[in-house]
């Protein structure tokens, strides 16, 4: 196999970072064409398509969003070889992962744990919504998306959803609210109640156990964000569904307690990603020790 042609590299990464072919040919003071030509080199060498048009603008393809992952490490590397004669560390492998805004951070932290510290990966977070989430992920701009909702799956969205961990749902209160005994359905019925949101597969549930217990309960606040839903219930503002998970410190601490777990509620987390020639290895290992 002929060795790689750096300066063809660094044309397709120029343009890669730019995503678009007219703009970064005249900042190299290139012609277009000759520009198109280097990466079209780099191309019949790789064997593979590096970026695929659509309309005005060039997106990376999954071959091409590999090759500038390589790209930025070899360029990165060569720059800190410029500035000292001796080079601390190996090559870094990136890991992208997008997690709904709403989601547990312990969690998260949780299923990122064996990555975390390594000197040889780059760890790249973001956090949003699930429709933002998944568009970056069909786009390869994440390797994977952590939520607590399964996509839809069809030919025009080839998510492969890994389930990866469930948690039990709890009552959860200050040791005040909770000094007096009392049954399930007795709290249900009389202690204001912090809830999920009701497009939450929590709040489904809980809503069907309410309903068997024959409770119409109280509720003070209906709350998308699990961090705030914690907040809320050190603030002594009700007893709280959510998974233990989400108040384990607090617990610890005996600033919360739990009241008891609420039957047939659990919290499922998903790891979603999508069907690639390449996968991550980094992904591959997280997922063989956390899939359920």
């Amino acid at each position: 196999m002929a060795a790689l042609n750096y300066n063809h590299l660094r044309y397709f990464w120029a343009v890669a970072h730019d995503g678009n072919l007219t703009r970064t040919a005249v900042r190299l003071n290139l012609t277009q064409s000759a520009l198109s030509v280097q990466i079209r080199k780099l191309e019949e060498q790789l064997g593979h398509q590096l970026f695929e048009r659509r309309g005005r603008q060039l997106h990376l393809t999954e071959a091409g969003r590999i090759a500038l992952d390589h790209a930025d490490a070899i360029f990165a590397t060569g720059k800190d070889l410029l500035s000292t004669l001796l080079q601390v560390g190996a090559a870094r492998q990136a890991l992208r992962v997008g997690a709904l805004a709403t989601l547990s951070r312990n969690f998260q932290m949780a299923f990122l744990k064996p990555v975390l510290g390594r000197n040889d990966i780059e760890l790249v977070l973001r956090s949003g919504g699930a429709g933002e989430l998944l568009r970056s992920l069909e786009m390869l701009s994440l390797d994977v998306v952590l939520t607590d909702q399964a996509p839809a799956r069809d030919a025009l969205t080839p998510f492969v959803t890994h389930r990866i961990a469930e948690q039990p749902v709890s009552l959860v209160g200050t040791p005040a609210r909770l000094a007096v005994a009392a049954s399930l359905a007795e709290r249900l019925r009389t202690e204001p109640l912090i809830l999920p949101h009701s497009g939450s597969s929590i709040r489904a549930d809980f809503d069907a156990l309410t309903d068997r217990l024959n409770v119409r309960p109280r509720i003070v606040a209906e709350v998308e964000d699990m961090a705030l839903m914690r907040l809320l219930a050190r603030e002594d503002l009700g007893l709280a569904v959510l998974p233990p998970i989400v108040v384990r410190d607090e617990i610890a601490t005996g600033l919360l307690v739990e009241a008891g777990r609420l039957p047939g509620i659990v919290e499922t987390f998903y790891a979603v990603a999508v069907e690639r020639r390449f996968p991550n290895s980094l992904l591959r290992e997280l997922l063989a020790e956390k899939a359920i």
